[in-house]
């Protein structure tokens, strides 16, 4: 995917005392409307800075990639950045770095999304532009060869020469049965030079349509304006009659916990991962796992650091985290051994960790510091227009309603210890694990494997 910059969790900002009672958190302000041809649109106005961010999220991601044709959602994030019929390849790079912006994309199991952030007297162009891309961008030879290249390389830098990536890019195919969500967002290179043109075409004019992208603008405009350019660039843009294919698998509950033995070239230590399957991003119960995570892993005196990196030098790194999609999602934990230890000790650390969180109790000032740390976080991501959008963009593509950028946070403040210990009881210590097992290629022939 194109280079995406992380946001940053910060440290608690906020007195920890402030965790423990409910704050008046400012919602987002947005407005609402749909156009004829389906297009749904948000909006936030934010004048504290003469800037504006333009995003298009679409409603296709990897789990909706072709069977046999894994990465295609991935290859749109970068084809989209080449010619259309009124563009020049590249002229959205000059359309926002030119005048002090910039632009990126991203692909997900559910969502591939591209953002621009500009002066906000270009906002006009940037509407023109993203109408221009949704209608009439050129998928041609040239086009689809030169970004499978690109793809290609990715796949080779983030996967294939990164010691730890071929274990993060088996996390999806060994955790799901029969949910396209085993497919890696990446894809492959096998099966992208197996892929033609006519593949490439066809996937475009499935997903990329009106009806299937929410276009959201945040920042310095006047609704008035902006609603009448809207209308102007994107309601001429005609709906397919064919109806959009929804991924209709049910993922089956797990039956017994199972291993996954990797080896790898490059990887100078052992690692573990270990996942359990959770319900989709709407459900309530993912603000309580998402807690449950922090506690685990978040900062340096989390518990997952403070035992297996601090005192006892098993691994170098621990971690636990939550992985909601719009289906069944994740929740991970991974170590990356010390040297001279195995990823067994690892193994039974890690859940003996989680049956203490789980079992109790939990000290009130580690929950309200936790608690506090994740909103301080969110809350300094919606300072900017563009931080607001990427909120309202995550609650519409992934829980369903706008409205959850805003609730999810009353929500956060609400769990409680029992609330974390319920989770982790019922979706990961009653529930079945996927265990990879990733051992460097010379210690797995001397037995060093658990």
């Amino acid at each position: 995917m194109r280079l995406r910059t992380p946001l940053t969790m910060l440290a608690c900002l906020l007195p920890v005392a402030l965790a423990a009672q409910t704050l008046a958190v400012p919602p987002i302000r947005y407005h609402e409307r749909t156009l004829a041809n389906g297009l749904q649109v948000l909006s936030v106005e934010d004048h504290s800075s003469p800037t504006v961010s333009v995003q298009m999220w679409y409603h296709v991601g990897s789990k909706d990639d072709p069977q046999s044709r894994s990465g295609f959602a991935h290859l749109f994030e970068h084809i989209m950045f080449k010619s259309t019929r009124n563009m020049k390849p590249e002229q959205m790079d000059r359309m926002t770095e030119d005048v002090g912006g910039y632009n990126n994309a991203s692909t997900g199991s559910d969502i591939t999304n591209y953002y621009e952030m500009v002066p906000s007297n270009h906002l006009q162009r940037l509407l023109w532009a993203e109408a221009e891309r949704l209608s009439n961008l050129k998928v041609d030879e040239a086009n689809f060869k030169s970004e499978r290249a690109v793809v290609e390389e990715e796949y080779r830098q983030s996967v294939l020469a990164n010691p730890y990536g071929r274990l993060y890019n088996a996390l999806d195919p060994s955790s799901y049965r029969v949910h396209p969500y085993k497919r890696p967002t990446i894809g492959n290179i096998e099966e992208l030079e197996a892929s033609s043109l006519a593949d490439v075409v066809a996937f475009h004019d499935t997903f990329y349509r009106p009806d299937n992208v929410t276009l959201i603008v945040a920042g310095d405009f006047d609704q008035k304006q902006l609603d009448g350019w809207v209308d102007e660039y994107f309601t001429g843009i005609a709906r397919p009659t064919s109806a959009i294919p929804k991924v209709t698998a049910v993922e089956p509950a797990r039956t017994a916990d199972t291993r996954v033995a990797l080896t790898s070239e490059t990887a100078p230590l052992p690692a573990v991962a270990m996942t359990w399957l959770i319900p989709p991003a709407a459900d309530a119960d993912i603000v309580p796992l998402e807690v449950a995570a922090a506690l685990l892993s978040h900062g340096e005196s989390s518990r997952l650091n403070q035992s297996l990196v601090y005192r006892t030098q098993v691994a170098q790194s621990a971690d636990a985290q939550v992985d909601s999609r719009v289906g069944p999602g994740l929740f991970v934990l991974t170590a990356v051994m010390a040297s001279g230890h195995q990823t067994g000790e690892a193994e039974k650390m890690l859940l003996d960790e989680v049956r203490k969180l789980a079992d109790g109790p939990i000290p009130a000032a580690e929950l309200d510091k936790v608690k506090t740390q994740l909103l301080t976080s969110q809350l300094e991501r919606r300072q900017t227009a563009e931080g607001k959008a990427f909120a309202l963009g995550s609650a519409v593509l992934q829980e369903g309603d706008a409205a959850r950028a805003n609730s999810d946070l009353v929500v956060l403040q609400a769990v409680t210890s029992a609330d974390v210990q319920r989770v982790l009881k019922r979706y990961v210590l009653d529930a079945h694990r996927v265990t990879v097992d990733y051992q460097p290629a010379k210690a797995a022939v001397k037995g060093a494997a658990p």
